[in-house]
């Protein structure tokens, strides 16, 4: 109670004229009363003009369980123009742990002031938050207490994308299980999401290895956190929900407004850092693909702005300067692609095909219903709008209907399932599409050699919340496959509508009424 009265009335500090700090040489100021001896975390915050998100941010640090005593809380104002600085003085007044640094003249992204709360960080273990997201209220000490008992450099838990209507798991790869010790490089996405969420590291391992936010606009946690994985042995990781993500249509962030262009120049600075790194050939060819496949193929190409674009020439001409970095290379950069068909944009590409990979962007965005087949040899094959030798791209898994059986107390689903990853086939699941938080899970039982079947409780669908599911084969621990299917059955239980129906690109789904 002291402590919500205390940020209501403590209203009376107001940031006064720059004239009233002492800049020291690296430009910025430090607020002098608040530096806490001995905090077991450090939490960096840098700050740009976010009067309106603010105070939950820096609320969700305080009411942590772990005890916000313990926490060191480093909170970088990046030169805001509006009311930020007057926001974070109220809370300095009333917390000693909380350590204000004002900076004279603004750096242009949060590289800067986050290396200053990495310089400046005395906690055991060091995180970072931003100013427009908040923590889950047993984030710091979920991920505390996984460092404490496994002795790593670095953890990483849950991060939940909050959406206007939706909440939606971000990097799912990182929090799926809890793993203790593993070799960073066990999860083949590990590298895909790399921003500064949900994750601890030892502050010690920051400091020891100078990692460094490079100056960029864009990009700069991917380099970061390439840096910090390989260079760490090993990694632990938790289910528990750490941070929330703030994707409301109202908040608008740097990366938002930055273009196509700018995002493909910093990520093609990435790619000639990790290749300049050296790293032994499995790490590189892993954290390559990453910055190859998804930032310079899905974000240039598979997406709609590049279909609306009367410039398409300019996209070409940018991708000309991302293979030239792959001539060097050791190996086939499109051979760890995930999506097979991305080798195929990019033979198009090199036989200056443009007009085929129109076509093929057009096929992944605008086919809905796009048409598939189990050829001679057993494998699932996407049937592609082009001609041959790229009429056919690998399918990685695909699952499709066979028949359904409802019984007294229980709807049976049986369905096939071809592809390369039969044997890590995991378990069924029903997630509510607005809130992912929401799941159940059923085994998957193998009928024959591509034959299984799961049973669903009556009970358990009984019990669902009113609303629209997913459904999905998950396997390889995280990946998720949809199972196609043309059919449809609606039937009453429990008071309910239960409406097996096929959505718009003829998967499974389930809607409760």
């Amino acid at each position: 109670m002291f402590n919500f009265l205390t940020r209501i009335f403590s209203k009376e500090a107001a940031a006064p004229n720059d004239e009233s700090y002492t800049y020291n040489k690296e430009g910025y100021y430090i607020h002098p009363a608040n530096r806490r001896p001995d905090p077991q975390i450090t939490v960096i915050m840098p700050v740009f003009n976010a009067e309106k998100t603010i105070r939950k941010t820096i609320d969700s640090v305080i009411d942590q369980t772990f005890g916000f005593d313990r926490i060191e809380f480093i909170i970088i104002d990046d030169k805001s123009t509006d009311a930020s600085r007057s926001i974070i003085l109220e809370y300095v007044n009333a917390y000693p742990n909380i350590v204000p640094v004002f900076y004279k003249s603004n750096n242009g992204s949060p590289a800067t002031p986050r290396n200053t709360g990495i310089d400046l960080a005395k906690g055991k273990y060091t995180m970072f938050i931003d100013s427009d997201d908040w923590l889950s209220p047993n984030g710091v000490k979920a991920l505390y207490e996984l460092l404490e008992k496994t002795g790593d450099s670095y953890a990483v838990g849950r991060t939940i994308k909050v959406e206007d209507n939706k909440l939606v798991i971000t990097g799912e790869y990182n929090s799926c299980e809890y793993r203790e010790s593993i070799n960073p490089c066990s999860i083949p996405h590990i590298f895909q999401h790399l921003g500064p969420t949900a994750r601890m590291m030892r502050t010690e391992f920051l400091k020891d290895y100078h990692f460094r936010f490079p100056n960029m606009k864009f990009a700069e946690d991917k380099q970061f956190f390439i840096d910090v994985l390989t260079n760490c042995p090993s990694i632990s990781t938790t289910k528990d929900v750490i941070y929330y993500v703030n994707r409301f249509k109202d908040n608008k962030s740097l990366v938002g407004t930055t273009n196509i262009f700018e995002k493909t120049d910093t990520n093609l600075t990435v790619i000639k850092h990790v290749i300049q790194k050296e790293l032994p050939e499995e790490i590189e060819r892993m954290v390559l693909n990453r910055l190859y496949e998804f930032d310079c193929i899905t974000r240039l190409f598979n997406r709609h702005h590049f279909l609306r674009s009367n410039r398409k020439e300019k996209y070409f001409a940018k991708f000309a300067e991302v293979l030239k970095t792959t001539e060097g290379l050791r190996y086939d950069f499109t051979e760890n692609f995930f999506e097979p068909w991305h080798r195929v944009l990019v033979d198009l590409f090199k036989q200056a095909r443009y007009d085929d990979i129109v076509t093929l962007i057009e096929w992944s965005l605008k086919d809905t219903t796009k048409e598939t087949a189990i050829k001679g040899d057993g494998l699932p094959y996407y049937r592609l709008p082009l001609p041959e030798p790229y009429e056919w791209a690998r399918i990685r898994l695909l699952a499709v209907y066979q028949e359904h059986v409802k019984e007294n107390d229980r709807f049976i689903l049986r369905f096939n399932i071809y592809g390369d990853y039969l044997d890590k086939v995991n378990c069924f699941v029903i997630r509510q599409r607005d809130n992912e938080m929401n799941e159940n899970v059923l085994p998957i039982n193998c009928v024959s050699e591509d034959l299984f079947e799961v049973e669903i409780p009556l009970d358990l669908l009984g019990q669902l919340n009113e609303a629209s599911h997913t459904v999905f084969i998950r396997y390889y621990d995280y990946r998720k496959a949809p199972i196609k299917m043309n059919t449809r059955r609606i039937f009453e239980y429990s008071g309910k509508k239960i409406d097996f129906y096929t959505t718009i690109g003829d998967n499974f789904g389930v809607t409760v009424k």
